[in-house]
């Protein structure tokens, strides 16, 4: 499957941004989406994990009550609200997708996006 990620830019602390996935190439509805994030000088960590149909999700801590992860299986899309943006979530947003069940291990994904900056000014 390929993955294309958007939504990405800069961004207020306290403001919003909305990124998306779009996938190609198989069943999309077949696959656990997630993003990640790899912020600079540091390593690539899980930000969010979605089952099939949409209806179980994860969450890292970090994120939690903030960023709400969702999908359209219709349209291949998985999204990624980000709401309260704080500084420290500036980093490089990436997808990916896989089958392991609501995974937060990078090794479960064998498909991923290219990532999309994401900046927060204080």
């Amino acid at each position: 499957v390929q993955l294309q990620a958007s939504g990405g830019g800069l961004v207020q602390a306290g403001g919003s941004l909305r990124l998306s996935c779009a996938a190609s190439g198989r069943t999309f509805s077949n696959y656990i989406m997630a993003w990640f994030r790899q912020a600079p000088g540091k390593e690539r960590e899980s930000v969010a994990a979605i089952a099939w149909s949409g209806s179980s999700t994860n969450y890292a801590d970090s994120v939690k009550g903030r960023f709400t992860i969702a999908r359209d299986n219709a349209k291949n899309t998985v999204y990624l609200q980000m709401n309260s943006l704080k500084p420290e979530d500036t980093a490089v947003y990436s997808c990916a997708a896989g089958s392991r069940y609501l995974s937060r291990k990078l090794s479960e994904y064998d498909y991923w996006g290219q990532g999309t900056l994401v900046t927060v000014s204080s």
